[in-house]
């Protein structure tokens, strides 16, 4: 066979430069899920929280964070028939102060040393008021009163007893009211411990 001169064969298929290989990309494992229930840091925190709350409700009144130290005006230690109850407003209805039991004839002891202020009726009842000092006042009604004006009287000392009829529906209760820097407030902060109790986490739990 006679060559023409060109070359049959196909041209050769360039070839194209590798194409780099990019690593592959690493997979993290999955982060270990919480185990169920909550942390003990959690614990701690509400009882932290609890603790605070506790306090700022204490301290929005001096008495309600002061050591109870007065004597309770009726002995032995009496059942009360009526809380204080706080009127949401200085003009609205309330209970400003506290209902002892204490049937007519019961003596009326100062829960605290002061000066007899104030002797008299008011409207249809004997109200007597000693002044402790430091802004706070006790005031009982009705009562028949042992004491006047500007006497000095002590803590535990009898100044009075119950009137007849007493106070109440059932005529044998006293009244005692407190007032603090002229503001009532619950006579039961000075003769018992109302702080609310707050638990704290047991250690290593």
């Amino acid at each position: 066979m006679c060559s023409s001169g060109h070359d049959d064969a196909a041209p050769p298929i360039p070839r194209h430069p590798p194409v780099p290989t990019v690593p592959p990309i690493p997979v993290h494992p999955p982060f270990p899920a919480r185990p169920p229930g909550r942390s003990p840091h959690h614990a701690v925190y509400c009882a932290v929280m609890a603790a605070v709350l506790a306090l700022g409700s204490l301290l929005t009144h001096p008495a309600a964070w002061a050591s109870p130290d007065w004597a309770w005006p009726v002995s032995p230690r009496p059942s009360v028939s009526r809380h204080f109850e706080a009127p949401a407003q200085k003009w609205l209805p309330g209970h400003r102060g506290v209902d002892l039991h204490a049937p007519p004839g019961t003596p009326i002891r100062a829960p605290q040393d002061g000066v007899v202020s104030f002797v008299g009726v008011v409207v249809d009842r004997e109200v007597l008021t000693v002044d402790h000092g430091e802004g706070h006042k006790s005031s009982f009604e009705p009562v028949s009163s042992s004491v006047r004006v500007g006497d000095r009287v002590s803590r535990g000392q009898v100044i009075a007893n119950v009137a007849t009829p007493g106070h109440g529906p059932g005529g044998d209760a006293v009244h005692w009211g407190v007032r603090e820097n002229g503001e009532y407030v619950n006579p039961l902060l000075f003769v018992a411990d109302l702080r609310p109790s707050v638990l704290l986490p047991v250690p290593g739990e």
